[in-house]
């Protein structure tokens, strides 16, 4: 192998194994790799999330390797709180817990990205010293996070380790479940208390072009974000009158935070050149003044009203995703606290989440367990109701539960009281809708989809599955127009996977075989485990005669939803409205022998 394959580098590494795994295997092995597999789904997330990279997983091990130290170690707090989260109810004996080792030290990467050298092993003979379901690092690890996590670090002392040849001091940590404490204003300075919901301010942007009418410009656009972010009823703006009254100063992100009692501030720029317009905008973490997102916009300046609702739209549509997933950050690193039930069903939306993106069904059952807990702490906790409804109607969609109608009751029950404690919010109309679609009213179903849009257009979640619930309709052209414009406020969404079905449910209606293999390999590249992406390919295979294709697909289906094409046929599950569209599918489903 030539030096050039070779890159040596300094890196946080990560290690963890399961204690105990072979009596675990032995006691009860499907239960185990179930288990096992759910732990794997939130090392993986939560990995990601800090800016990590999963190396290997083989066996009970994981190996994952980050660019920096504090998010090594900010992963190995939330994976095993998350975890602790998940086998509440298991019982002791039967609980899979992890040790994790962190160090920070050179490593030797491959082209191909594994990992090698002594950086590698220490971590490992970290992992080894941890206790069950604890973390302990090395002195590197601590001295570069200290003061930057949530957590305390008990010295274990040095340690003489296998095959390194000298001690490696270790420290177990110490998480600390108390928020981190808010900084003291100045003499003078007034300090409002944070809101109970995620909060911003949108200050006004900075004409860098030295052109009066740019200053226009900018300041329509703002006053257009803050209009279209406070169409989100779970999100605290202020108010466009006091954000202007920082215009033309300069100001500390971290001081505006505290007057105005935020937890993010939204600042940007406008730049024109020629017949172009530049625009940029940064959403700035008011307590730690911490860059979370950034974004560079550029068009034409052509019409300046068509272009400030366009790009006003994209900012939002990807501001508020971003929002929610650092609030989701902190809150699992005990560094942001609402009350307790709101605490509570965040961490049911994250396990529903993850539930849906991971293919785990135990996730989807332990975020219903936290969004009731949630409710029984406050029972008019809206986000609890919101999770509970969507996690239920997920078992139902996905062929998740042997209790269809049982879910699809609680389903019911979650949309109704929603709509009693929010009856104006998007979310609530998106809730009903989609219990209602899978109830088989698919008219009260698309129309309470629609209504959730027009309440708020740049709720890009919404915007995605109606272009979807469009194209079940049969509404071809209505489908890609809102799949094309979800696309283009939010490229980077979670839910982009959605418009690629959208437009792969058109191409089965119109026959065009070509783009329907397209956009569905699209659509299963970002949701591997959704059933209808895979049902969608088969299709296409039966309709061009590919047996290969057929086959994979068909393994691929068994593995996530072996009852997904039985519940077609049986009706429980129309993905298609209008009766010729649905006897088109399972017509190609027939050609294949899956009718029985």
């Amino acid at each position: 192998m030539s030096g050039a394959e070779l890159k040596q580098r300094l890196a946080a590494i990560l290690a963890a194994d399961v204690v105990g795994y072979s009596r675990l295997m032995a006691a009860d092995e499907r239960a185990t790799v179930a288990a096992l597999d759910s732990a794997r789904a939130v090392f993986r997330t939560q990995i990601e999330s800090t800016r990590g990279r999963v190396i290997d997983m083989a066996g009970d091990s994981v190996l994952a390797v980050f660019e920096t130290a504090t998010g090594a170690v900010s992963a190995a707090l939330a994976i095993q709180q998350q975890l602790t989260s998940l086998c509440a109810d298991v019982p002791d004996d039967r609980r899979m817990r992890f040790r994790i080792g962190v160090h920070l030290g050179d490593v030797i990467e491959k082209a191909d990205g594994t990992v090698y050298g002594d950086g590698v092993n220490i971590a490992a003979r970290l992992e080894g010293l941890a206790e069950p379901g604890g973390i302990t690092v090395s002195e590197s690890i601590r001295t570069a996070v200290k003061g930057k996590v949530s957590a305390g670090f008990d010295d274990q002392g040095a340690q003489q380790v296998k095959n390194i040849a000298e001690p490696v001091r270790a420290y177990r940590v110490a998480p600390d479940a108390r928020p981190a404490p808010k900084p003291t204003p100045a003499a003078g300075e007034t300090s409002l208390s944070l809101p109970d919901r995620p909060s911003i301010a949108v200050l006004p942007f900075t004409n860098m072009s030295g052109d009066p009418e740019q200053e226009y410009f900018a300041d329509g656009m703002v006053e257009g974000i803050i209009t279209e972010l406070s169409r989100f009823q779970r999100l605290f703006v202020i108010a466009r009158n006091t954000s202007f009254t920082y215009k033309g100063r300069s100001v500390e992100v971290k001081k505006v935070a505290r007057e105005l009692g935020v937890h993010f501030v939204l600042e940007g720029s406008v730049r024109k050149a020629g017949d172009r317009v530049r625009i940029t905008a940064q959403l700035i973490d008011g307590e730690t003044g911490r860059h979370v997102w950034a974004e560079r916009y550029e068009d034409v300046l052509s019409d300046v009203f068509e272009l400030q609702e366009r790009i006003t739209r994209q900012v939002v549509g990807s501001l508020v995703a971003e929002i929610e997933e650092e609030e989701m950050r902190l809150l699992e690193r005990g560094q942001r606290r609402f009350t307790e039930a709101d605490d509570i069903a965040w961490r049911a939306s994250k396990a529903s989440t993850d539930g849906i993106f991971n293919g785990q069904p135990p996730l989807m059952i332990e975020a219903i367990r936290l969004a009731e807990q949630a409710i029984e702490r406050d029972r008019n906790c809206r986000r609890a109701w919101y999770v509970l409804g969507w996690s239920h109607n997920a078992r139902v969609f996905f062929a998740w539960t042997q209790d269809r109608g049982g879910s699809l009751e609680a389903a019911r029950r979650a949309a109704e009281m929603l709509m009693t404690l929010a009856p104006n919010d998007s979310r609530s109309y998106f809730l009903r809708g989609w219990f209602e679609l899978l109830s088989g009213d698919f008219a009260r179903g698309a129309a309470d989809q629609r209504r959730a849009h027009e309440l708020n257009p740049n709720d890009t979640m919404i915007l995605f599955l109606l272009s979807w619930t469009e194209a079940s309709a049969g509404n071809v052209d209505r489908a890609k127009k809102l799949a094309e414009q979800a696309l283009r406020m939010s490229p980077k969404d979670r839910w982009i996977g959605t418009a690629h079905l959208a437009y792969a449910c058109a191409a089965f209606i119109e026959q065009d075989f070509p783009r329907l293999r397209e956009w569905a390999e699209l659509a299963i590249q970002s949701h591997p485990s959704a059933p209808i992406r895979r049902v969608l390919m088969i299709a296409y295979a039966v309709e061009v005669g590919d047996a290969p294709l057929l086959r994979t697909h068909l393994e691929k289906l068994q593995g996530v939803a072996p009852d997904f094409i039985p519940s077609l046929f049986r009706g429980d599950y129309r993905p298609f409205h209008r009766p010729e569209h649905m006897t088109m599918l399972l017509d190609s489903l027939r050609k294949a022998g899956l009718a029985n």
